[in-house]
This record gives C-alpha cells, sequence and structure tokens, in this order.
C-alpha cells in the first residue's frame, strides 16, 4: 500500500474506533433505544477486506455492523442517525444498531439473529454467479455463529456450486460470554471449515497488513475461479458482547494482553516506520474523525423521528390491518 491508501485506511480505523465510543457513551446515557454492540478492537478485519472490494460486491454482516458500514463509506451522519431511530437514518430509523443496510455501498444487512446473515450473502454470490458479472460477497459473523444450522447448510451449498462468497469468522474468542474452548472441541476453525471442502486461511485480524494482503489474495481468487474461501481472522472485542453484558467471564490480564495489540496501534507503528505518518499526522486524523463523530450525532440529534404513517412504507408485500396508527386509511397502495 502507498501512503495514501495507507492513511485512508488508518483513518477509517480512527473514525470507527471514535464512532463507536462516543455512540457506547450515547447509549448508556439513554440517548437511543434497542441493542447496541460495538466494534471496538476488530477494525482492522472489516477495514482491510472491505478496502479490496470493488462496486457490486456485496457484504452481509452480524448485528455489530457499524464498522463494516462506515469502512464501506456510508455517511456516518445516517449511520449515527439510524441508532438514534431517525427518518434520516440509512433505514429511515426502522433498523435500528443492529439492521444497517445500504444497497448504494452494497451492504445488504447486518442482522440481530446469530448466523442470520450468512444464507443471505450466501444468495448474494449465488446471484453473482447466476449473472456472470464478477462480482462477490463478503459474508462476515463470529464464532458462535460456526455452531449455527444455517451456517453449516450455506458453506455446504456454496462448496457444492462454487459460489464467489468469502466467509469471514471473526474470531473474537467469546461467543457472548462463552469461551471457545467451551463451545467447540475443534477450536482451529479453519479445520472445520476445510471439512465442507472450501479453500481455507488464516489471519492475524489485529494486524491490518496482514488482513489486506490475504483479503486481495482471496478476493482475486474468488472473483476468477468463483470458489467459496473460508478465513479465520482471530481478533478480540474489547469491550463487553453488548452494552448490558457485565464482562465478568473475561479477566483484566486477559484484556490487558490483547490491548498491547491494538490494531490501531499497530498499524500507527507501521505508518511512522515507513515515514507515512509523524506525531502531526496523527494529530491531525484524530481530529477530523472528533469532528466528524460530532457533527454526525448533532445531526442525529436534531433529525426528525418517523412519522406513525410511515411504518406503512418500504413494506414488501400485504400488510395484516389497512389501518395505520392515526385509524385513518392505509396509504394507497397498501392492503
Amino acid at each position: 500500500m502507498d501512503r495514501d491508501e495507507s492513511l485512508r485506511l488508518y483513518r477509517q480505523m480512527r473514525l470507527i474506533r471514535r464512532f463507536e465510543e462516543r455512540a457506547r457513551q450515547l447509549y448508556t446515557q439513554g440517548k437511543f433505544s434497542g441493542y447496541f454492540h460495538t466494534y471496538i478492537g476488530q477494525e482492522a478485519v472489516g477495514v482491510g477486506f472491505i478496502s479490496v472490494l470493488r462496486p457490486g460486491d456485496t457484504v452481509a454482516t452480524s448485528y455489530r455492523d457499524h464498522g463494516q458500514a462506515l469502512a464501506l463509506g456510508c455517511d456516518p451522519k445516517r449511520v449515527m442517525a439510524e441508532l438514534y431511530g431517525k427518518r434520516t437514518g440509512l433505514c429511515k430509523g426502522k433498523g435500528g444498531s443492529m439492521h444497517l443496510f445500504s444497497k448504494e455501498h452494497g451492504l445488504i444487512g447486518g442482522s440481530g439473529i446469530v448466523g442470520g446473515s450468512i444464507p443471505i450473502g450466501t444468495g448474494a454470490a449465488f446471484a453473482s454467479k447466476y449473472r456472470g458479472d464478477g462480482s462477490v460477497n463478503l459474508n462476515f459473523f463470529g464464532d458462535g455463529a460456526m455452531n449455527i444450522g444455517t451456517y453449516h447448510e450455506s458453506i455446504n451449498l456454496a462448496a457444492l456450486w462454487q459460489l464467489p462468497c468469502i466467509y469471514v469468522c471473526e474470531n473474537n474468542l467469546y461467543a457472548m460470554g462463552t469461551s471457545l474452548d467451551r463451545q467447540m472441541r475443534e477450536t482451529d476453525l479453519t479445520k472445520r471449515a476445510a471439512g465442507d471442502g472450501v479453500a481455507v486461511e488464516k489471519v492475524d485480524g489485529q494486524d491490518l497488513t496482514a488482513v489486506r494482503e490475504i483479503a486481495e489474495r482471496v478476493v482475486q481468487r474468488a472473483r476468477e475461479s468463483g470458489a467459496p474461501h473460508f478465513i479465520e481472522a482471530l481478533t478480540y472485542r474489547y469491550q463487553p458482547h453488548g452494552a448490558a453484558d457485565p464482562g465478568t467471564y473475561r479477566t483484566k490480564e486477559e484484556i490487558a494482553r490483547w490491548q498491547e495489540r491494538d490494531p490501531i496501534l499497530l498499524f500507527e507503528k507501521v505508518l511512522r516506520d515507513k515515514g507515512y505518518a509523524d506525531e502531526e499526522t496523527v494529530k491531525v486524523v484524530a481530529d477530523e474523525v472528533k469532528n466528524t463523530v460530532e457533527d454526525a450525532i448533532r445531526f442525529a440529534e436534531e433529525s426528525p423521528y418517523p412519522e406513525p404513517h410511515e411504518l406503512y412504507e418500504d413494506i414488501v408485500g400485504p400488510l395484516p390491518s389497512p389501518q395505520n396508527l392515526s385509524g385513518a386509511p392505509a396509504p394507497a397502495g397498501v392492503r
């Protein structure tokens, strides 16, 4: 990567980190409802893989989806507004934190269901093969999702039909509060995936350079061969599973060991060693992302909530009731 590309990806990781830290504070202050999961600590995985995509490619992911949305180029203002449930959000306030979606950016959805996005991404890969357009799907999920039935069904069909889907397992060592060795007998996830007949790779998910290198290779291979791939990205979430999780199943010592390998600090050192950045460069990026996130918060707080009648908009298929919340007839076209 040259200097410009390296700094672009560094800024993306810093933006995701700042966005998640501030959003977590806002959630605990009761600024928005629903549930909330941060991507803090896993930034290099999403940024590294998404950086090699091209227009027409798609991304399916889990409920920890803000990082991927921002890495894809979604407007931070619209992402924050969606967390707030505002009309100006990515999904007009109807998706919330766990269900971000942007057709424009190829984000075909986060999912509040563990493993719920895996068959959706596999379906997108099937569509790519059917059209023959050379596009691929990036399918992000956690280690816990590998025990879900739809994971096994999806990767089996991808291997059988040779679908251009890259399954990226973000192995952060815990399925909610259950450690890897308490949920699986075989803890080398590449061995499990290899049994389904897909090509497998393992990568240090804290090392953006390593993630980027493997992403370039497997995405290009999937484009050329139309074949699926499974990547185990070993990473770590620095915050508990979700906002209501006390995180008592991990020791302070374990968290501290992983914080020594913070992906942002590791890549910052790479930038300094290459002469791509100095103290002033780092400060400029930090100030930029801080301002971007604060602007996004203001935008979200000043935006309006959806009107009651908007409940009936953007609906596929008939609704069970022809009445909207005010008791008036449903809008034209809704039955």
